[in-house]
Formats: structure tokens, sequence, C-alpha cells
């Protein structure tokens, strides 16, 4: 058989390796046109992440450059805002301002200044400029205690110089000078304008120079006076200013904006950098670094809502901030651009790759399944041309044998008739054989009927004693040895078809007979509880291998060592007799003592 199939082998091998090689392809195809479409995706998000990158880039600088006049200013003037502004030089803070009090409990200016309203404050050394300070301030108060509008000038004139001449210790300069415009403001008529200008805004010196106000004076100076000497001398500045109609609120505003220690920034800043703590950096030549408070999060919904406005990003898109480094330089900021709308796409993308290779899978299995089915379709084809060469073989020698011993017996029947010899035994061996013959040829047309679904069982009442009664007679007809038939059957009556029954009987009898050694032929017929029928002989037995097998189509067991007439169908007409009932055969027990056959109708078939 392998010969007559090899051709159809190596054809279904060459077709498969082909189409394995064309899938191959295609599938390879479908794998480029899916990370080609990634790619088409990445560079869009990357595209988007750049556009965004930059636009943030561009409002942080924008940011900062608005803030620029802010920063001058606030390095120049103290009393200018710097709320959200940053400057370090050298190493130093200088923006937000810092306390930076000098060190201590001792609070030398306050005292000073007690001295000084008390009139007890003395200079240590008469050349000493703080004694010709005290002069002149002692100057003013004396022109003021006398009401002398134009003496209290000239002296005030007079000490103003020296100030612009003389730079004192602030815990000197600044009490006195504050005590000086308490006393104008308490005793004198000042000139509204002069005295906003010594408290506030500060006043030319003469030299190209500038005479600080009081309240800048205090700000700028703040390092020099311990905390309880800048806390006393700011209340009292804050009082003098409201005396005297001086704008105090950015005075008071800037004095409780000192901060205590420097921010927690970053030491290097090598280039434009964004700083998680929200502020962002830039360094700007030696050692300086500017910056601007930022909201980045504020910054990011901003930019979200301009790609939205744009159409680069759906509703659902957002652009955020990645990463959790302290320091994130401006050219590299860690964006990412997320949407619903690419997640969607890459699903899609992977749904549609996935279909694809589902199909080349799917024409792999069919294909493999088609040369399956055409190797075993030819298979089944050679080897049921080689059951339809035996049994034709079988069923013609069977066939030979009864004609040939019809014709053989007829020709002796007919010697003996004209010799006038006795010829009595001669018609009964006649019948037998004619029996035999029959009932091969009624087993090969109700296996066809029965195969073809040609055969209506006509289902009716019938005893099963009834059944065993005519086997007993059928056995005593054609068998050619002795044969004991024992049945315990009882009332059993069963909604059957009479004559497959009968037949199915008939065969399980034949093939016990054939298949023994015994002498006499014993059988057995024992109906059970649940619709069972047990058939029992004392013949050969079947193999435990092969007690399914030989319910098979033309499957014929050895006789042990001796040839066994018949067609193979015997068992297999049986099965399919039980069937065509809705019942059931197999083999329940086998040896060498013989073998049990059990029947089991349906329940609606029993009575």
């Amino acid at each position: 058989m392998f010969r007559r199939l090899l051709p159809l082998l190596v054809a279904l091998v060459v077709g498969l390796v082909g189409l394995a090689w064309g899938l191959g392809s295609l599938q390879r195809i479908f794998a480029t046109e899916r990370e080609d479409a990634r790619q088409s995706l990445q560079s869009r998000r990357e595209a988007l992440e750049q556009y965004a990158r930059a636009s943030l880039a561009q409002s942080l600088r924008d940011r900062l450059e608005a803030a620029k006049s802010s920063l001058d200013a606030a390095v120049g003037d103290p009393l200018a805002p710097a709320a959200g502004l940053y400057l370090r030089e050298r190493g130093a803070q200088v923006l937000p301002r810092l306390s930076l009090h000098d060190t201590g409990d001792a609070t030398p200016a306050r005292e000073r200044y007690a001295r000084l309203r008390a009139g007890t404050e003395v200079a240590d050394d008469l050349e000493d400029p703080w004694a010709e300070r005290l002069a002149r301030t002692r100057a003013v108060e004396v022109a003021l205690a006398r009401g002398d509008r134009r003496g209290s000038t000239v002296a005030l004139m007079g000490l103003l110089q020296h100030r612009a001449q003389y730079v004192l210790a602030s815990t000197r300069d600044v009490p006195g000078l504050l005590v000086v415009l308490e006393a104008l403001a308490e005793r004198g008529d000042p000139v509204p304008q002069l005295m906003h200008a010594l408290v506030r805004d500060g006043l030319a010196d003469g030299k190209g120079g500038r005479m600080e106000g009081l309240q800048r004076l205090l700000l700028s100076r703040r390092s020099r006076f311990t905390p309880g000497d800048f806390a006393f001398l700011r209340e009292r500045v804050v009082a003098l200013s409201r005396k005297v109609g001086a704008p105090v609120d950015d005075f008071e505003a800037r004095a409780r904006e000192l901060a205590d220690g420097p921010l927690a920034l970053p030491e290097s800043v090598p280039g434009p950098a964004l700083v998680r703590a929200g502020w962002y950096l830039e360094p700007r030549g030696g050692n300086q670094v500017r910056g601007v408070a930022v909201d980045a999060g504020a910054l990011l919904d901003a930019l979200t809502r301009e790609m939205r406005e744009r159409g680069l990003l759906d509703a659902q898109g957002r652009v955020r901030l990645l990463g959790d480094a302290a320091l994130l330089p401006l050219e590299g900021l860690p964006l990412s651009v997320d949407t619903p709308e690419w997640a969607r796409a890459e699903d899609a993308l992977e749904r549609r790759y996935r279909l694809k290779t589902g199909m080349v899978v799917a024409c792999a299995g069919l294909a493999l399944g088609i040369a399956a089915l055409a190797f075993l379709a030819q298979h089944r084809k050679y080897r049921f041309l080689e059951l339809k060469s035996d049994f034709v073989a079988t069923v013609s020698h069977e066939l030979r044998t009864p004609l040939a011993s019809i014709r053989l017996l007829a020709e002796t029947l007919e010697w003996r008739l004209a010799e006038g010899a006795e010829a009595r035994d001669y018609p009964g061996r006649i019948v037998r054989e004619a029996d035999g013959l029959g009932f091969l040829v009624e087993n090969l047309l109700s296996f066809n009927r029965i195969d073809k679904g040609r055969w209506v069982p006509r289902l009716e009442p019938v005893r099963l004693d009834e059944l065993v009664s005519l086997l007993r007679r059928d056995l005593e007809s054609w068998s050619k040895v002795p044969v004991a038939l024992e049945a315990q059957v009882g009332e059993l009556s069963l909604r059957a078809d009479a004559q497959l029954v009968r037949l199915l009987l008939s065969n399980l009898a034949r093939n016990a007979c054939a298949y023994n050694t015994r002498d006499p032929v014993r059988l057995r017929v024992e109906a059970l509880p649940g619709g069972r029928v047990r058939f029992s002989d004392n013949g050969v037995g079947i193999p435990a291998t092969d007690w399914e097998r030989v319910f098979g189509e033309f499957v014929r067991l050895p006789g042990q060592g001796r040839e066994v007439p018949g067609s193979g169908l015997g068992l297999a007409l049986c099965r399919r007799i039980m069937r065509l009932h809705g019942g059931t055969l197999r083999v329940v027990a086998s040896s060498a003592e013989g073998t049990t056959f059990e029947l089991t109708f349906p329940p609606t078939a029993t009575t």
C-alpha cells in the first residue's frame, strides 16, 4: 500500500512546502505593514512631543523675559516686590531676599535709640564722626525746641551733609536718623515732600549719589541688625511713615517676605532648566543664575488646551511631564503626549495583525487538514479496495464451497440412484449446505440494507423465549456438531423486529459454533434486569485487545490453527441491529473458557 500512496505523499509534501513558503512570505508582509504603521504612529507621537517640548521651553523663556524688568528692579530697590523671582550671584541667593540678621539676642540699636531719645547718648571719642553726628542731631532738636523753623532746617541740612560725608555703623546711623525724623514729625512743621523723601524715596547727595530713605535703608542694611533690633526699628519706621503720610504697605510686605534660609534649589545649573520645585532657572555668564517661579501643571494644561484647539490632540489627549528628576534640562524635557486615539489606533493595528495572522494560521491548518484528509481518503480508498478484494475472495470462497458440496452431493445422489444404492442422508446434507449458503446471502443483504439506511424495523412485541426456541430449531437443522442451548429468559418480552433479533442470535450462535473446539458446544441465553440479555458460549475466547475490533467490518479472528468459514460481517451486523433498536452490544467477558456478549435494549423496548 505504501508504494501506491508514495506519489500522493510526495505531491502533498511539495504542495505543503510551497504553501508554507507562500504563507510565510504573506506573514512577513503583514509584519512589515504592522511595523511601518507602528513607526508612523511613533513618528507622529515624537513630532507632537517635540512640538510640546519647544512650546513649553518658549513659554518658560517668555516668563523669565517678562520678569526681567521686575527682577532688575528688585535687585536695585529693596521696596520692589520680589515674589516669584530668583537671583543667585557668586553662590549666594539674592532673591528671594533673605533676612540675614546679625546673630545674638542683644539689641544695641534699640538701646541707642532709647539713649538718643533720652539725650544721654555720648561718643567715646571726640574725634569720632559719631561725636559730630550727635552734635548735629542735638542742634536739630534745639532748633525744634525753640520753634525756629529756619534754624531747624539749616541744622537738618547740616546733618544730612554729614551723613553723606561719613558712613557710620548702621546701629548708630539708622537710630540717629530715626530719632531726628520722629522729632521733626512730632515738634516741627516738616515739608511733606522732604519728609517723604527722608522716610521713603531718598535724596540726592549732591555728589551724583543718593541717600536712601529710611524704609529702604533699614531693608538694605538688615544684615547689620539682630532680629530684635530689626523688629523694633521696623515698628518705629512704620509708625513714622503713617504719621507723615508716606506709603508703608510695600515696606511691611517686603519685611514679611524676608526668608530665614535660601531655597532648596540645585547648586549647579549647567543650562536653562525646569526645577520640579516650581522654578525655571537660567545661568547668565559668570556666577549668576536668574529664575522665575512657574506652575508646571498650569503650563502643561495651557499647552494641552492650545494643542486641542489646533487639532493636534483630541478631547481626552494630555501633555504630561515624565520622570522624577529634580532638575530637568530645557533641551531634553521628558514630555509625553498621551491620547486615547493612539491607544485605539494601536489596538486596531494589533487586532488587524492578529486577524491576518489568524487567517494565515487558519489557511495553514486548513491546508494541513485537507492534505491529511486527502491522504486518509486515499488510504481508505486503497484499504477499501483491499477489503473489497478480500471480501470478494472470501465470499467467492464461501459461495464456492457450499455450491461445490451441493454439486458433488447431487452427482453422487444421481449416481447412487442409478446404481440402486442407499443415499438417505444426502438430501439432508444438501439442505444444510443450501441453508448455509442462504444464511450467508441473507447476512450480506441485511448488512447492506441496514448500512444504507433502507431497513425500517417493524417493532412489535416478541417474547424472547420464542426467539430462543426458533434458535434451537435452527441449530438442530444446520449445526454439524452437537449443541446444548440453555435459556433462562423468563417472561421477558421485547418490542423489536423479530426477524432482525432472530438474525442477531443466529449470528452469535454460528460464531460460537465456528470458533469452538469442544463437544458439545454449550450456549446460554440469560435475561437480566434493565433490558439486558447475555449470550454466553464455551468457545476459544476473544483476546481483550480485540473486544472492540471484532465488531468491525470484514474482521475475522484466527481459529486456533484452523480456517474458520465466514465473511467477517456477522458481529458488525449484530451491532448494527442493536443500534437500529436504540441499544448496544458489547463483550463483557472472554477467556479460554468462552465468551459472554451483553445485549442492552432501551427501557422503552422491554415489557
